[in-house]
């Protein structure tokens, strides 16, 4: 059985804002990265079955440095199958993890609920966790910095 990892952030916007800023090329362009790289998103087939192509590539100095000294590519195209829609309540994915050196590819799961607040969304990940603990920790905090990125878009 595999782990599951859940991260939780409540935002001041309606379910369908933080909807369209998780399911369209410009939305996910302006916040789906962590702090040090950026996204370009490459396609876009929003239905089950379909799939998310962009590529992230490290931008700043020390990000630079660490994907050079874990002998990783600055750029890397990334690749999710969405597994469930349902507008603006969940959606969900599994993401290919082709880009480890010395591992075999693979996928994990992805699931995002979209709870209506009084006020505002309350975000719910659940994400499936990596083949180890390093990497599952660099996933979630890539996703917790993913998300401050998605409140200071919200916010501007």
């Amino acid at each position: 059985m595999t782990s599951t990892h859940v991260l939780e952030r409540t935002y001041s916007v309606d379910p369908a804002t933080i909807w369209r800023f998780w399911t369209t090329v410009d939305g996910i362009a302006c916040w789906w990265a962590p702090d040090g790289f950026t996204t370009t998103v490459d396609s876009l087939d929003l239905r089950e079955g379909g799939e998310l192509v962009y590529t992230m590539t490290a931008t700043a100095p020390e990000t630079v440095e660490f994907m050079k000294s874990a002998g990783m590519p600055l750029e890397t195209v990334s690749r999710k199958r969405f597994t469930r829609l349902d507008e603006p309540k969940t959606l969900a994915y599994a993401s290919l993890v082709d880009f480890v050196p010395d591992h075999e590819p693979y996928e994990f799961g992805t699931e995002v609920e979209l709870v209506e607040t009084d006020g505002g969304t309350r975000v719910v990940m659940t994400v499936e966790s990596l083949h180890d603990e390093t990497w599952t920790q660099r996933l979630l905090d890539g996703r917790a910095n993913e998300l401050a990125n998605l409140a200071r878009i919200l916010e501007a």
